[in-house]
């Protein structure tokens, strides 16, 4: 079973509908227990960055986060999920992560015809991962005005949009996008396969 975190914010019930469409049972839920009895775990995300981490702790969902990580079972953030994942953000003032990932969120500087929020479609580079397969090239459906800038080891794609921008980290058992695979069609549908059917424990599991 899939569970998907419930913390009062985050894109639940698309996640949800993508999974049951790849025949994955996915479950919606706030219960620490059905999360720590889940064989993967999804941490999504939609507001601004205060807003998620504040509720993350106020539902005492941070711990059911670090209690993922430390099992080795499959986590999957998505959007404010992966951003939460960081060291922190700048959105709205200075604001700590969960420091699981390295980087800070920043706002992205945009640019001539380049309007924030970044809204619709663009193309990553990837390198191969448990979400891409070697060679693979897709376009993936972002909505956000802040992203990490960073990259590093585990960054596994970027994003063009002005500057480069981290789309997709991985760390241990650990993946997560800044965009929405959930609504990126087919691409997105295959990347949550991928996930769906992953061990976890390590990068190379």
């Amino acid at each position: 079973m899939i569970a998907i975190i419930d913390y009062g914010l985050g894109n639940l019930r698309s996640v949800e509908k993508a999974f049951g469409y790849l025949g994955y049972e996915a479950m919606i839920t706030a219960d620490p227990h059905q999360i720590a009895r889940a064989s993967h775990v999804v941490l999504p995300g939609v507001g601004a960055f205060r807003d998620c981490i504040g509720a993350l702790r106020a539902t005492g969902m941070e711990q059911s986060v670090r209690e993922t990580v430390a099992s080795g079972k499959p986590l999957l953030g998505i959007c404010v999920g992966m951003q939460m994942l960081f060291e922190g953000s700048e959105e709205n003032g200075t604001y700590e992560g969960l420091g699981i990932m390295k980087g800070v969120v920043r706002r992205l500087p945009g640019g001539p015809g380049l309007k924030i929020p970044h809204m619709g479609w663009n193309s990553i580079e990837e390198k191969a991962s448990i979400l891409f397969e070697e060679g693979a090239s897709h376009d993936v459906y972002f909505v956000h005005s802040y992203a990490c800038q960073t990259l590093s080891d585990e960054t596994i794609a970027v994003c063009t949009y002005g500057v480069p921008f981290v789309a997709a980290v991985q760390k241990d058992n650990i993946v997560a996008t800044q965009f929405h695979p959930e609504k990126s069609g087919y691409a997105g549908l295959r990347m949550l396969r991928r996930f769906a059917q992953w061990k976890g424990g390590c990068a190379a599991c």
